[in-house]
């Protein structure tokens, strides 16, 4: 077992940030990994020119690898924004536009797999109000990922990191997609276990792989502390890895760590060749 029985894709909005866009998927093949996942790449924008997508699943398609994950867009990220489908107005509204862009784009990849962050509570508004609205619109999303035949995911985030996010333990957000398969029927949505977050969280994390296995959709890893890559802190994430493929998780790991003071490229050498 351990890392070598992994399939690793490396996520772009976090690792290859030093080169533009367009040559990230590149550097991705070129560091031996033949599949990516991304955030909404275009941050200012949910319905960005068609010339922009093209060229970015140009570069995808030209350098070989496959788009496993895509976020929906999400404000702005990185920065303080951690979604946009529970905000009242216009995040919300934009939210709503890209659903069908972002589902377009990722089924014209084959990519599998999209994430739609909650977003923070908003000062002034009712939380039950911004929950309503939250899983009318996770509803939009998992019938538009349904529709390419992918999956709709939902994540915990960590609440030192971002304070004001509501989902900020694995039970939170695995509560949330059983509301919104309940809603939808299409037992579509699910759980991404981000073992960075969740260990930030302070939880248990061989019990909420034990719980939790057979509702994971995605994982994604770094070490901590520092949002490293693995060994650089002190998380067992080799053993982590093992037990979730022991309880049935045979799906991709998500590198969603910094490369430090370094190139991305240099930041893979405990990866086994």
């Amino acid at each position: 077992m351990g890392f070598a029985e992994q399939r690793f894709n490396v996520n772009l909005s976090i690792l290859f940030t030093e080169l533009p866009l367009l040559e990230r998927p590149a550097a991705a093949a070129a560091a031996g990994f033949t599949a990516v996942e991304l955030w909404w790449p275009w941050i200012d924008s949910p319905t960005p020119e068609r010339p922009e997508l093209d060229a970015l699943r140009k570069a995808v398609e030209d350098a070989g690898v496959r788009l496993t994950g895509l976020n929906f867009y999400a404000g702005r990220l990185p920065g303080p924004d951690r979604g946009a489908l529970s905000l009242p107005g216009e995040e919300s509204e934009r939210f709503r536009a890209n659903v069908e862009v972002a589902a377009e784009f990722a089924g014209s990849l084959g990519c599998g797999a999209l994430n739609a962050l909650y977003g923070n509570r908003v000062d002034g508004v009712d939380p039950a109000e911004q929950d309503a609205l939250a899983l009318e619109n996770l509803v939009l999303a998992a019938r538009a990922a349904d529709r390419i035949g992918a999956i709709l995911l939902i994540e915990a985030l960590n609440e030192p990191e971002s304070p004001r996010y509501p989902l900020v333990s694995a039970p939170a957000a695995v509560g949330v997609v059983d509301k919104v398969n309940a809603a939808t029927g299409l037992g579509n949505a699910k759980f991404l276990m981000d073992l960075y977050h969740l260990s930030m969280n302070g939880e248990d994390l061989p019990a909420v792989i034990e719980r939790y296995a057979a509702r994971t959709g995605h994982v994604q890893i770094a070490d901590n502390p520092g949002r490293g890559a693995p060994g650089t802190g002190s998380l067992p994430l080799e053993d982590l890895l093992d037990q979730l493929q022991k309880a049935g998780y045979d799906g991709w790991v998500g590198l969603e760590y910094k490369p430090g003071d370094r190139p991305s490229a240099e930041a893979f050498d405990w990866l086994p060749r």
